[in-house]
């Protein structure tokens, strides 16, 4: 190995030591937390692996180990998102990170001395069998049912923000347009919650009561949050502009979650949500008005 070459895997080596021994961290703390056996036992088996991971990288930067430090932020942020989506979210997130940890691992390949590329080879299968086994051995509840919110949550962004487009085309007034959402939303969210009642029927792990009720609810949630802005002012366009600024940031949210749980790029989900929520309030905002002018429909004055 050249000096120039060993001076790179020193500096490779220094910042994988400390991505590693992050995750170590992490699992550890996922596994402190974890009351299913099984599930625990998984998170310390992927601790351990880690761990093992760490001090591989140790031996390429003996004098940088004093300074190798744990990312407190990434630590502290996959707890936050085990408390509100579970630990099978959290690892499926983690396994984002293994992914590009195993390209880059590929790159660094060509630096590894000949007497160690068996170990590095098995480090490399390690990562590949985190990305694809552990989080489906421990899924749990969680992610399950996350799953029928999310689906609540954006089939009201389209039909709730039509809605409220279509019927301030019409009626010109903030509060009726704000009813015509809850109302609406009310009685969507009832069908939403039977047709994902029926579907958990069909072989779902899980309570079909369940799935129907987190449905139902978080459509009815969105409805109301989407419709919020319309009963607190008069103004037409600062009440749809804070409205449809709403549905963004939980199209941000139902992006992020697919990104994590699926295979799906989230910028793409983000635009393609976000164009069709804003292409159907312009054309029934569009339809709205022609309906109210066409038919002559009384304007109401009510602000």
């Amino acid at each position: 190995m050249t000096e120039s070459t060993a001076m790179n895997l020193a500096e490779i080596a220094f910042k994988e030591s400390a991505d590693e021994l992050t995750d170590y961290q992490v699992y550890k703390r996922l596994s402190e937390r974890q009351k299913d056996p099984k599930a625990k036992q998984i998170l310390q088996k992927l601790s351990d692996t880690e761990y093992g991971h760490y001090k591989y990288w140790n031996k390429y930067c003996p004098d940088k180990v004093a300074s190798i430090k744990v990312s407190s932020l990434l630590v502290n942020y996959v707890l936050f998102v085990r408390l509100f989506f579970g630990a099978s979210f959290a690892v499926k997130y983690l396994e984002k990170r293994e992914r590009s940890t195993i390209q880059k691992y590929k790159t660094i390949e060509p630096l590894i001395p000949a007497e160690d590329k068996e170990d590095f080879e098995k480090m490399v299968r390690d990562e590949e069998e985190h990305e694809n086994s552990f989080a489906d051995q421990i899924q749990g509840g969680s992610v399950k049912y996350i799953s029928f919110i999310v689906l609540g949550l954006a089939d009201a962004l389209v039909e709730i923000a039509g809605i409220h487009a279509g019927s301030l085309g019409i009626y010109h007034s903030t509060r009726i347009t704000g009813l015509a959402g809850i109302i609406a939303g009310a009685a969507a969210s009832i069908a939403m919650a039977s047709a994902a009642y029926a579907q958990a029927k069909q072989g779902f792990q899980g309570s079909a009561a369940l799935s129907a009720f987190y449905t139902g609810i978080s459509y009815f949630i969105n409805a109301v949050i989407l419709a919020s802005p319309y009963f607190l002012t008069g103004n037409a366009y600062l009440a749809i502009g804070v409205s449809l600024f709403l549905g963004v940031l939980i199209i941000a949210f139902i992006s992020y979650y697919n990104s994590v749980i699926s295979t799906q790029v989230f910028l793409r989900s983000f635009a393609e949500l976000t164009g069709i929520m804003f292409g159907a309030t312009a054309a029934l905002f569009t339809i709205g008005y022609v309906i109210s002018t066409v038919f002559h429909i009384a304007i109401v004055n009510v602000p």
